[in-house]
């Protein structure tokens, strides 16, 4: 008769652990999925976001205007506690729409508070475009920049095919469409009208030097044949305001905008790419962010980006 009764007892405290163990899974399991959908839209749980903070953004690689780097800058604009917007810049370029995007946002930042920028290793063409959207620009003093100008590129084949026994038909409604192309040599007045769409957009984009960097006629001539300049040289020619990192880029927002030395700098990162948040893969790569592997997941997200278009791109065959 104890015999059964310990048996009972047994059963009934085994029963309460089972489940037990059953709800704190599933509590588990809840806390998990909203853990990642929270993460995956790009909010992620920086506690340090909801008080007043410099925003740290990156901006590194080919340029492109894509949506997610726009969006983010939407969401730097919104948020009221951020109190300035730190830029680091580490990039060759990209397209031309895609770093006018990019300066647009900025600039929208910019309205209502204060902007610097730190130019790393290279911020040239599309990179430098992004650097004067800022107020304030600082760059190591062997800083790859410049290279202000525009180009279009297209292969030329017709040789090729002709080597080995192509010939290339075509019909098309107007003359100019899709010209110049690779399989045939450009006329006159395609040549002109490429010409004619180049120089429009080095205009603005020289426009917009003049204009934000306040350079004098001859200062724009100096640096408008596509040269590449160092920090230092850069420095010189008026390209930027101080040589230096992110240190003398907060020196700069303390002293110029009083913000409090204890004001923290806070990183913003764009959301994840489409796929890999939290129904992507089970949200590994949120989960690798929080993780502090984001360099890693930045890899495994990369796409081959496809360079259509008018380029502001100090090396155009980088990829």
């Amino acid at each position: 008769m104890s015999l059964d009764a310990d048996n009972l007892i047994a059963r009934r405290k085994m029963r309460r652990r089972v489940s037990f163990w059953r709800v704190m899974s599933i509590l588990l399991g809840i806390v998990m999925l909203v853990a990642v959908a929270y993460g995956s839209s790009g909010s992620g749980f920086n506690l340090g976001k909801r008080a007043d903070h410099i925003a740290r953004i990156r901006v590194e690689g080919l340029i492109t205007g894509d949506t997610r780097t726009l969006d983010m800058l939407r969401e730097i604009e919104k948020a009221k506690q951020v109190k300035a917007l730190l830029v680091h810049i580490d990039s060759p370029g990209g397209t031309t729409a895609g770093s006018e995007a990019i300066y647009e946002r900025m600039r929208a930042i910019a309205k209502d508070r204060p902007v610097v920028a730190v130019m790393n290793t290279v911020a040239a063409s599309g990179g430098y475009i992004t650097a004067i959207a800022a107020d304030h620009i600082v760059a190591r003093g062997n800083t790859i920049t410049g290279s202000i100008g525009v180009i279009f590129q297209w292969a030329q084949v017709k040789q090729l095919l002709n080597n080995i026994g192509i010939t290339m038909q075509e019909r098309k409604s107007g003359a100019q469409k899709a010209e110049p192309n690779m399989f045939t040599d450009p006329s006159a007045e395609t040549l002109a009208v490429t010409d004619a769409m180049i120089r429009d957009s080095f205009v603005w984009f020289t426009d917009l030097v003049k204009e934000r960097r306040k350079l004098s006629p001859p200062q724009m001539t100096l640096i408008s044949d596509g040269r590449v300049f160092t920090g230092r040289q850069a420095l010189s020619a008026k390209l930027v305001d101080k040589l230096g990192g992110e240190d003398e880029a907060i020196d700069w927002l303390n002293a110029e905008h009083k913000l409090s030395k204890k004001t923290k700098v806070v990183d913003w990162e764009p959301a994840p790419a489409p796929g890999t948040g939290s129904l992507g893969v089970f949200g590994i790569s949120t989960l690798a962010r929080w993780l502090g592997l984001s360099a890693a997941v930045d890899a495994l997200e990369a796409r081959t980006v496809k360079l259509d278009g008018l380029l502001v791109l100090w090396h155009p065959d980088l990829r």
